[in-house]
């Protein structure tokens, strides 16, 4: 039976340990690299490794920068007292490209995932809860997804702010149970955000 060249092999075992790549995708992927002329194959080497040397996590919200701090928290026209609380630095993106949303975010990081083992220590739920308590925001939205984890965590999380004293919301039904805000038209997540209601 024929096989890969191991080099060719190992590159398509490391493909497939990226998420949503199987073994095809590995392969068109591998592939394509093949094909194209080695200027090509460079410049997206280059920017990989750039993403990974220079890309960071924020400390205060957690989303994506290339400075000490993210473009949003150090935007001094954005209202701090409203901090909307995503699952990842992609819900970010999705809610900016949205448009309206005068607020700043907290990235979670994940979700509450009992079956798999995740808790709440496990995400940046400290984080939110010191920054909550440091900062006393008026309303702090909970965005997470609709899935079954999502709510947990957003139960979680509206059960801890509001011991804190913080008004919780949570953003309003129009996002399909069992979605990801990423995967949501802009519209859809505005009217989501527009819609929320005291959690």
């Amino acid at each position: 039976m024929a096989r890969y060249p191991l080099l060719m092999q190992r590159a398509l075992d490391a493909l497939t340990e990226l998420p949503g790549i199987g073994p095809r995708s590995a392969q068109r992927i591998l592939f394509h690299i093949l094909r194209e002329r080695r200027e090509e194959t460079q410049t997206l080497l280059d920017s990989l490794a750039a993403v990974k040397a220079r890309i960071r996590f924020c400390p205060i919200c957690g989303n994506l920068t290339s400075h000490q701090t993210c473009s949003i928290c150090r935007d001094p026209s954005r209202d701090r007292g409203l901090i909307c609380v995503v699952e990842d630095p992609k819900d970010v993106i999705a809610l900016e490209q949205a448009g309206k949303f005068p607020g700043v975010y907290h990235v979670l990081m994940g979700k509450i995932v009992p079956l798999d083992g995740i808790g709440h220590e496990d995400i940046r739920v400290k984080e939110l809860l010191d920054r909550a308590a440091k900062n006393a925001p008026r309303e702090v939205i909970i965005a997470t997804g609709s899935d079954i984890d999502g709510e947990t965590t957003a139960l979680y999380l509206s059960r801890e702010l509001k011991a804190a004293g913080v008004k919780v919301t949570r953003i309003a039904a129009g996002i399909p149970v069992g979605s990801s805000l990423d995967f949501m038209d802009p519209v859809t997540l505005m009217k989501a955000l527009e819609g929320r209601r005291e959690y």
